[in-house]
C-alpha cells in the first residue's frame, strides 16, 4: 500500500493539549528537536556492543509481525535506542506506547490528526519545529518528536508515568491510556538482558 493511502488509516490514539510554553521552555525543547546527530550509538565497551546487539536481535524478532520489511524494522530499532536514550526514556515502555499509538504504523493518523509512529500532533511542529507537519511522517522526526515531548511531560509531572502519559496522549485523569501501555510494555516488550560474564 502506497503512503498516501495508509495515512488515511485512523489510529486509535488520543491527542496532545495545546498548551501556552514559557520562551525558555520553547526555546528547550526546540534545540532538543533541531539537533542532526546522527542516530548512532558508540560503545566504550565490547560488553555494551554486544548488550546491544542482543537487543537488536530480540526486538527484531518481536516486531516482525508488525514491521515485515527487516531494513526498516532495523532502522526503527537503531532510532529509538538512540532517541530514548538521548531523551532518558526507557526503550521497552516506548516500544509499549507506540504500540499503543499507531500498531508501528508509520503514517498513521488519529481523529484528532495525531500523525506517525507515536502520534505526535501537528501543532508541535509550529511551537518547536521548523513548522513543516509532513515530517511528522519521517521516522527519525517522529520518534524525535515524540520522545522529546514525553520527558517534557515526565519532567512537567515530576516523574510521574502515569500521569505523563495521560498528558501525552491527552487523557490526564483517565486511567485507560496509561494502563494500556503499562500493559503493552509489560506483555509485550519487557525485556531482561541476559547477564554478563564474570571476570
Amino acid at each position: 500500500m502506497l503512503p498516501w493511502a495508509l495515512a488515511g488509516r485512523a489510529a486509535r490514539a488520543g491527542a496532545q493539549q495545546y498548551e501556552a510554553l514559557a520562551d525558555s521552555i520553547r526555546s528547550a525543547l526546540a534545540a532538543r528537536i533541531a539537533d542532526t546527530a546522527p542516530p548512532q550509538r558508540i560503545f566504550d565497551h565490547v560488553e555494551d556492543r554486544i548488550a546491544f546487539v542482543d537487543w537488536m536481535a530480540e526486538m527484531s524478532t518481536r516486531l516482525e509481525p508488525r514491521v515485515p520489511d527487516y531494513r526498516t524494522r532495523v532502522d526503527l530499532l537503531r532510532t529509538l535506542d538512540y532517541e530514548c536514550i538521548r531523551a532518558g526514556l526507557d526503550r521497552q515502555m516506548v516500544l509499549g506506547l507506540i504500540q499503543v499509538e499507531s500498531a508501528f504504523r508509520r503514517y498513521a493518523v488519529s481523529a484528532a490528526g495525531a500523525r506517525g509512529y507515536m502520534q505526535v500532533m501537528p501543532f508541535w511542529a509550529g511551537l518547536i519545529g521548523d513548522h513543516d507537519e509532513r515530517r511528522l511522517f519521517d521516522m527519525r522526526t517522529n520518534l524525535r518528536y515524540g520522545c522529546v515531548i514525553l520527558r517534557y511531560y515526565l519532567d512537567a509531572e515530576n516523574g510521574d508515568l502515569y500521569r505523563a502519559l495521560g498528558r501525552y496522549n491527552g487523557s490526564v485523569g483517565r486511567p485507560e491510556y496509561p494502563q494500556a501501555v503499562l500493559s503493552a510494555w509489560r506483555h509485550n516488550w519487557n525485556y531482561v538482558p541476559r547477564p554478563k560474564l564474570d571476570d
